[in-house]
């Protein structure tokens, strides 16, 4: 049985990103559910390499406090002053004096890079047993980049950078993707000899290459097969470019899959989002986090969800969600708002301007309208009437009210936690409820009515209510008067008929 190959993973990500004008590291921009350098490293993850560093400078404190939450196996190594791409292998071998076998280095800004050319360039470069081996791509305008410099019989002469290259070099369209395979031993050998003689005055990384050509070493290219994957990003015009590329890429994958996307080009889905076969997303949607939409869901239009699951068979229409679970069946919005911990059973329904915090919807209930339901318990078909409000926070501390099974609120009702209403109760349109409501019950807090005959021609004479109260008032004294005319209706709601006698 064959050994496993050795491997270390060396990540550049100590560059300041001057062209982003951004006080975040540039490797540190999110991109649809990760950041630059965590999709990188995404990318490297199927090499098992025995370790992975990631060579950080500016925003060090930062980009370490990042790896630590997402990748908690990858060892920052600082780079306190940059030198080069060279140097910054160097620092990052000499953290790791027993790396053996092959050294993968990867830039931390090329998020499109799919896992499987990774893993390609490497089974080539071990399979050839070279020394060196660079991923190249054939790209219409190399502008900016390095470029691939063949001997005659096609193999690596060198690689030139932009800045150093001569007429005929810079019309070469094979340029270098900064995604390299070498020999540990024959890596840190070279990495002794670089020079600072170039335009930058750095160590240029590129330059091992031709150290390894004088040599009599083999040097191996190998083009990857979508020259997308190996874009680099500089500023925030060339973000937004690799956002849409993902996006795209990302939505293919998912349509193949069976998934329902009826609009691609208004549909955001982070890499980290799960859907199942013939879920639905419409138009203007955005998926994020750890978001997972159940077969048969609909999704959109115009909704956010984050990290909230969505069931089988649920619609969610014009709504925000945040960390929520739904249920199969349910139904939300239009202009809803889930919060945290706002967990909707099967064929709940949470309907339009309603906001759900830390609360759970039980089986068949509803809120269809107009209310806040916070820290709350609602039984199973319990009905939340409109303008309904769980008053949760009395200024410093949380309560809990619970609904019980098949419960009645009606409409503009205030539940003052902690208080519970039983199961089958219900409680008047109007109440302020601030006891418990037992099993049942009708739970009622209306003072009585009043009216007070005349108060607007009173205190609002010469308005326009006065005016309309004054006409309504002679309309139902002329009614008055034509009934004592002709005679009031019976009661059936009819008038004299041809028998009665009128009086003059």
């Amino acid at each position: 049985m064959s050994q496993p190959r050795l491997r270390t993973v060396v990540v550049l990500a100590a560059g300041e990103g001057k062209r982003m004008k951004s006080a975040i590291p540039k490797v540190l921009h999110p991109m649809l559910g990760r950041t630059l350098v965590g999709h990188v490293l995404a990318a490297a993850a199927p090499l098992a390499a025995e370790r992975t560093l990631v060579v950080v400078g500016h925003g060090a404190d930062q980009v370490t406090t990042h790896l630590a939450e997402v990748a908690a196996e990858a060892d920052p190594v600082l780079q306190a002053e940059q030198h080069g791409t060279g140097h910054a292998v160097r620092i990052a071998l000499e953290s790791a004096p027993d790396a053996a076998g092959t050294v993968v280095v990867l830039n931390g800004d090329v998020p499109l890079l799919r896992p499987e050319t990774v893993t390609a360039l490497v089974a080539a470069h071990e399979a050839a047993g070279a020394a060196a081996t660079v991923l190249a791509a054939e790209v219409t305008d190399p502008s900016g980049l390095g470029r691939i410099v063949r001997s005659e019989n096609g193999g690596l002469e060198q690689i030139v950078e932009e800045r150093d290259a001569s007429p005929a070099q810079l019309a070469i369209r094979e340029i270098n993707a900064g995604i390299y395979a070498f020999d540990a031993a024959l890596l840190r050998d070279a990495l002794g000899k670089l020079s600072t003689d170039n335009d930058q005055g750095e160590e240029y990384l590129t330059d091992v290459f031709g150290l390894l050509v004088s040599t009599g070493e083999t040097v191996a290219v190998h083009v990857a097969p979508d020259a997308t994957e190996t874009l680099g990003c500089n500023d925030r015009v060339e973000l937004a470019t690799l956002r849409r590329l993902l996006r795209d890429r990302i939505n293919e994958g998912w349509m193949r899959t069976g998934v329902t996307l009826l609009d691609p080009a208004t549909t955001w889905i982070d890499v980290t989002v799960t859907l199942d076969r013939d879920a639905i997303v419409d138009q203007n949607t955005q998926l994020r986090g750890a978001t997972t939409v159940g077969s048969g869901a609909t999704v959109g239009p115009d909704t956010t969800l984050i990290d909230t699951t969505v069931a089988a068979g649920a619609t969610v229409l014009r709504a925000h969600a945040v960390g929520a679970v739904i249920g199969a069946g349910a139904s939300v919005g239009p202009y809803a708002y889930l919060r945290p911990e706002a967990k909707l059973r099967d064929r709940a329904k949470v309907g339009t301007f309603v906001e759900v915090k830390k609360s759970e919807i039980g089986e068949g209930a509803k809120v269809p309208h107009l209310s806040y339901v916070g820290d709350a318990t609602i039984g199973a078909q319990a009905n939340i009437g409109a303008a309904t409000i769980f008053v949760n926070y009395d200024g410093v501390n949380k309560h809990h009210t619970t609904i019980g099974e098949a419960a009645f609120i009606g409409c503009d009702t205030n539940l003052v936690a902690p208080v519970e209403v039983g199961a089958g109760a219900y409680v008047a349109a109007g109440s302020a409820i601030t006891s418990d409501v037992p099993p049942g019950a009708l739970g009622v807090t209306r003072a009585e009515q009043r009216n007070v005959e005349g108060w607007v021609a009173r205190r609002r004479p010469g308005t326009k209510s006065a005016a309309a109260a004054e006409r309504a008032g002679r309309m139902v004294a002329g009614a008055s008067e034509g009934e004592a005319i002709h005679g009031a209706p019976d009661a059936g709601g009819r008038g004299p008929t041809s028998g009665d006698t009128a009086t003059e």
